[in-house]
């Protein structure tokens, strides 16, 4: 069962992209999102938050033309638990003990099945194991099963 209360927040310049991320987010249950298209909106809304984001999804094309260090605002802000930069090539290997909170794709897009893959590893499924002490299958009666019974 998804955590519905996850925080996430989705920044590209490209409404389309933005959408379709949202929308596979939706699909799957969670709905505490907020897309920004611009790079000022999301330091904005990092900045003024209460409460952390558990995930950031961004473009990374957002932060290239501004000179922007986007790898080490995502790997040192304690506003952002997770993160995934996608659309850029030019970041340098996050180190092993670093990739648990920022990782990097090169593709230009997110695809549905990538979104799904990357909550899988943001959020994944807890199996609730049967609690000590409590009886899945009734008692079955004592006796001799081989008699009739009269």
């Amino acid at each position: 069962m998804p955590n519905r209360a996850l925080r996430i927040l989705i920044a590209d310049d490209q409404h389309f992209h933005r959408m379709q991320i949202e929308r596979t987010l939706n699909q799957l249950s969670y709905y505490r999102v907020a897309p920004v298209h611009r790079l000022e909106e999301l330091l904005t809304l990092v900045e003024y938050a209460c409460d952390p984001f558990d995930l950031l999804i961004i473009n990374g094309g957002l932060a290239t033309h501004s000179g922007f260090d986007l790898l080490a605002f995502c790997l040192d802000n304690p506003q952002i638990d997770h993160a995934l930069i996608y659309g850029n090539q030019r970041f340098p290997e996050i180190p092993s003990s670093r990739r648990h909170k920022v990782q990097c794709s090169r593709a230009e897009s997110l695809d549905s099945e990538a979104v799904k893959r990357l909550m899988l590893f943001i959020d994944p499924p807890q199996f609730k194991a049967p609690r000590p002490g409590i009886q899945w299958l009734p008692d079955l009666p004592q006796g001799n099963w081989s008699a009739s019974a009269s």
